[in-house]
């Protein structure tokens, strides 16, 4: 249970934020482990949630 609730913390997250963030940012700003954050953002990547506009920064997939 404990995956999906990050899960959506950390959509929630790229979905307020107004532009392209990091990792790092994220995990800050979520206050969650910055592995679980990569582990969420690479399911993120693969499903094409999120998209990088420039290296190493992300967005929500407009």
């Amino acid at each position: 249970m404990k995956r999906v609730d990050n899960y959506d913390v950390v959509l929630e997250f790229f979905r307020q934020a107004t532009e392209p963030v990091n990792a790092s940012q994220v995990a800050a700003g979520t206050g969650l482990d910055k592995k679980e954050v990569d582990k969420i953002m690479n399911r993120l990547k693969k499903e094409g949630t999120i998209v990088s506009p420039k290296r190493c920064f992300w967005e929500i997939k407009k």
